[in-house]
């Protein structure tokens, strides 16, 4: 990986050779995160082509696994709990990503967490059932109530596609007491 970082430093380009030697390296815990950041950064300040940048995107879609699964014969929107890796799969993730992005930034010490657990494990999950006036784009209408079934509400933080970086449990309580509210009032009146 030393000669690859001394040839982007010099302002050459990554043949297709040079990316399908460097990516398996980049991927691997083997190989220090400083090593992979120093890489990345050099070939940031270099500035990425097309024709590497394609090279990267094509191992990588080389290394996706499809899970067979046809949008078109699901009830509803497709919902991906996948976790963030740490599956010994070697696959290319998100929090992967971030890190090579924050070190392209110079972002030093970067600690990723990547042990994976399995949904509903860990605190104030998000995103898995959008809220939305649309059954087909979302999976809760505004009072967190299923579309698809209306004895149904979700009142934890499924509805909610982003967060800050403050702890979300007293909008979860709030859309809870809203979600309560709307079917107490609609049980008294027989629609639910």
């Amino acid at each position: 990986m030393k000669k690859l970082i001394e040839k982007v430093r010099n302002g050459l380009d990554l043949t297709d050779g040079d990316v399908r030697f460097v990516l398996p390296l980049l991927l691997s815990e083997a190989v220090p995160d400083e090593t992979k950041a120093e890489f990345l950064l050099a070939l940031h300040e270099k500035g990425e082509t097309a024709e590497e940048v394609a090279s990267f995107v094509e191992l990588l879609m080389e290394r996706a696994h499809d899970p067979q699964i046809d949008p078109a014969e699901l009830p509803g929107p497709m919902i991906d709990v996948c976790g963030t890796g740490g599956d010994g799969l070697d696959f290319f993730n998100v929090s992967t990503t971030i890190m090579f992005i924050l070190a392209a930034g110079g972002a030093k010490d970067i600690n990723v967490w990547q042990k994976i657990s399995a949904p509903g494990l860990a605190i104030h999950e998000m995103g898995t059932a959008r809220m939305g006036r649309d059954p087909k784009t979302s999976v809760l209408n505004a009072n967190n109530q299923a579309h698809d079934s209306k004895n149904l509400f979700m009142t934890d933080g499924a509805c909610m596609v982003s967060s800050s970086c403050v702890n979300p449990s007293l909008t979860y309580m709030a859309l809870t007491a809203r979600a309560c509210d709307f079917a107490v009032s609609a049980m008294k009146k027989n629609e639910l």
